[in-house]
């Protein structure tokens, strides 16, 4: 008889392992896997932005306030506000994110226009993109990101019937989209208005719309990035900065780059430990802001620098989850539209301090230093996990858990005296 001949996988060791690791990712197939994912993802991030903003700041806000933890305290009260908004939101019906796209909308382009009236608006680094009520600065754009992901994908989930027929279906949502990316470049915030354009291609994209008309887009982009970019001396100068101009350091748009490149550099693979980077001592410009994540390399080094990619990957592969397990078109397009936007937007930061894009100045999501995009990018997790709620046996999984937890502790024994 002739010997059977077994391959790799049939071996002992090879199946041990593969029963293993099924039984350990079994757990994905708990109706609140998705619900976990995001709020442990996020969770995390929000975790390591407190600290690392701390870190990165504590020089600055010393030289500022005397105190090395006043950024720091702004942070942590918008954190705990952000937590609140999430936590509420969690809560909501779904028919609630329905009924509060419009007035959000209407909100948000109303608080853009004021960015532009003298006394209310504020310039910041060129961009004038912010607006002071008393001791309270916001940024309005960030509220318009969430408003334009609820008010595109009510609008696509109210015409599914129509989605072969853009005049239809795509048509009404192009005037909110032109008005609020059209405010924003009034305040000349390229960075912004790049990631609001993705987030609603996102969502087209995921709603089906025909693939020629992602052509006309990218053509009509084509035409008015360069526009954009050449008209302004700031953004010219980083593009040239980006394409290798910074055998001087003190060139415009090459002072910030050379300084994370250093950051990432000085801390190599391991990283110089926690509160020791060098160039937070008012080297590196936006060093708790634009380019923690440098920061985050210097001290973490590359652990540190892969577990904030990693943490990004397990919130888009949840929200991934979301959209394919529903068959609400409301919640598919939503979740894509949070998902573009979080994780676009984080992988342009981190490609901007590693030289992989030019510097756009766009923050890293849950991580970096801003009140009002910590507490809207939080909301928009709140609405995730709201959706993530609606899995099927998700609700009922949740209600159960107080019961457990309740049963495990009447049987605990009780302390005497």
């Amino acid at each position: 008889m002739t010997a059977t001949r077994l391959s790799w996988r049939d071996s002992p060791a090879v199946q041990g392992a593969s029963r293993q690791l099924r039984g350990r990712l079994k757990w994905l197939e708990s109706p609140l896997a998705t619900y976990y994912l995001i709020l442990g993802s996020a969770g995390m991030l929000v975790g390591l932005g407190l600290v690392m903003v701390l870190s990165a700041s504590s020089v600055t806000s010393y030289m500022d306030t005397q105190s090395p933890y006043s950024d720091f305290t702004k942070q942590a009260v918008f954190a705990v506000v952000g937590v609140i908004v999430a936590t509420v939101t969690s809560r909501l019906p779904i028919r609630v994110f329905k009924v509060m796209a419009f007035p959000l909308m209407l909100a948000a382009l109303f608080l853009q226009v004021l960015v532009m009236v003298p006394g209310i608006g504020v310039e910041v680094l060129g961009n004038r993109n912010w607006i002071r009520v008393g001791g309270l600065q916001i940024q309005p754009s960030e509220i318009g990101k969430v408003a334009l992901i609820l008010m595109v994908a009510l609008v696509l989930s109210n015409r599914q019937a129509y989605l072969h027929d853009p005049r239809r279906s795509i048509l009404p949502t192009v005037p909110y989209v032109v008005l609020l990316i059209g405010l924003i470049m009034l305040g000349k915030d390229l960075g912004t208005t790049m990631v609001v354009a993705v987030i609603y291609l996102g969502m087209l994209w995921c709603a089906g719309a025909r693939k020629a008309l992602f052509g006309w887009l990218a053509a009509l982009a084509l035409v008015t990035l360069p526009i954009a970019v050449w008209t302004s001396g700031n953004r010219t100068s980083r593009i040239q900065a980006w394409l290798g101009g910074c055998d001087n350091v003190d060139l415009d748009g090459c002072y910030q780059k050379v300084h994370g490149m250093y950051a990432l550099a000085g801390g190599g693979v391991w990283g110089l430990g926690p509160g020791a980077s060098r160039e937070k001592w008012q080297w590196l410009p936006e060093a708790h802001n634009d380019f923690i994540f440098a920061i985050i390399g210097e001290e973490l080094g590359l652990p540190g620098a892969l577990t904030v990619l990693a943490l990004y990957v397990v919130l888009a592969y949840a929200c991934y989850r979301l959209i394919a397990q529903t068959r609400d078109m409301f919640v598919r397009v939503a979740s894509a539209g949070i998902m573009v936007w979080i994780c676009f937007q984080a992988m342009v930061n981190i490609g901007s301090v590693l030289g992989i894009f030019p510097i756009v100045g766009v923050p890293l999501p849950l991580v970096s230093y801003g009140g009002s995009a910590l507490v809207m990018t939080l909301f928009g997790i709140g609405i995730l996990l709201a959706f993530a709620r609606q899995e099927p046996g998700a609700a009922e999984a949740l209600t159960l858990k107080p019961r457990r937890v309740a049963r495990t502790l009447a049987v605990l024994p009780r302390r005497k005296g």
